[in-house]
């Protein structure tokens, strides 16, 4: 009995989000809400993203919080694996009830969560895994911030195509939502740009061992290779090139733009290309930011840091820029009013971000390439 009954209230805050709207919220204390992987090699993004919206947050409260009211957070960690994001988001909505969403995990796990968040009508952020799904239709409570794959990819292939004119492609991606964007961004470069894609295929998420991909790599005299996957898998597959002796210029996308993953591959990690909408840890505006880190997080927080501290950071300074808006009348539907109207929210890690009455920031990216031996990466000339 207890079960359903358990059941029943949650079904019940899920169906109504009219008499739930001002959920989370005390005379005191505004309650928000996140699912991000903490474990595993996915990891390394959720945690930093973690850190973003934790110094945001503090940053707030140092300031007075949102109406004298000081901003909580509760972190759920679902591993990358949909059916924990799902099953967090419940808890978060119904059990925790919290006020709005500041993170809902990977891109294919964001999508699979879109009948959640449009039935439970919450503020809900999108700073980790841009996908057009996620706002196109837009969804009245749901905010994407970044850039979507598929035109990061496609300006990516643009860039590729007119710098080895000619050049024999090799395209690896991964079999989800996330692998799918990526593909499409490079069909739509080759109907602008001259592109001969010499071998394409397909990997399991999760999968670790590339050799026999990476020996046909080789086999088609790939000279451009995109590898499409995130942290572990882009290592393995350019520690193969490494290991078969052969060199193509290699493409890697944001999710594997950070520190770790060029230090796990070595000097073969230099001059590896990127394409992104953060500035680089080591520019003036990444140097400023971790300035900023070091006044709330801890010293082992700071050393953690990446970029998607920042689009953490920039995704939830655009919550807070909107609560403060609807400070007095603190509701899903002022906020949501708020994020879609509210003024640009310059960070100066990332272009003025702002949803300008739409629900997705469609922010410019710029190309980038690797440097080891700062473990770092800087815009190309």
């Amino acid at each position: 009995m207890k079960s359903w009954k358990g059941a029943a209230l949650l079904a019940a805050a899920l169906a109504a989000p009219a008499m739930a709207a001002d959920q989370g919220v005390t005379d005191t204390e505004i309650l928000l809400g996140e699912v991000e992987p903490l474990t595993g090699p996915p990891g390394l993004l959720g945690i930093a993203h973690n850190l973003g919206v934790r110094l945001a947050l503090a940053e707030a409260n140092a300031a007075g919080g949102v109406g004298g009211r000081t901003l909580k957070l509760v972190a759920e960690d679902d591993g990358y694996v949909t059916s924990r994001t799902i099953q967090s988001l419940r808890k978060l909505i119904g059990v925790d009830k919290v006020f709005a969403l500041t993170a809902v995990s990977g891109s294919g796990q964001a999508v699979a969560s879109i009948p959640v968040l449009k039935q439970s009508g919450i503020p809900t952020m999108i700073p980790i895994g841009p996908l057009p799904p996620l706002y196109e239709p837009p969804m009245d409570n749901v905010f994407v911030v970044g850039q979507s794959y598929t035109e990061g990819m496609h300006q990516l292939a643009l860039f590729l195509a007119e710098k080895h004119p000619g050049a024999k492609w090799g395209v690896i991606t991964q079999d989800d939502d996330y692998g799918a964007a990526l593909r499409e961004g490079i069909e739509q470069a080759k109907g602008e740009a001259q592109i001969e894609v010499a071998f394409e295929t397909r990997y399991a998420r999760g999968q670790k061992d590339f050799s026999s991909e990476m020996l046909r790599v080789k086999d088609a005299g790939v000279e451009v290779l995109i590898a499409g996957g995130i942290i572990s898998e882009n290592i393995a597959m350019v520690k193969e090139a490494e290991k078969l002796g052969i060199t193509p210029a290699i493409a890697t996308f944001w999710p594997g733009r950070v520190p770790e993953v060029l230090k796990a591959i070595g000097p073969a990690s230099d001059g590896i290309y990127a394409v992104d909408y953060v500035a680089p840890i080591q520019s003036d505006a990444g140097q400023a930011f971790l300035e900023l880190a070091r006044k709330h997080l801890t010293e082992d927080e700071v050393a953690r840091v990446n970029r998607y501290t920042m689009t953490g950071y920039t995704s939830t300074r655009l919550l807070i820029a909107a609560m403060q808006t609807c400070a007095e009348d603190l509701t899903w539907a002022c906020t949501n009013q708020a994020l879609a109207d509210g003024p640009a929210v310059d960070t100066g890690v990332m272009a003025p971000a702002a949803f300008a009455g739409g629900r997705f920031t469609n922010s410019p990216v710029t190309i980038m390439q690797a440097d080891y031996e700062t473990l770092s990466y800087a815009p190309v000339d």
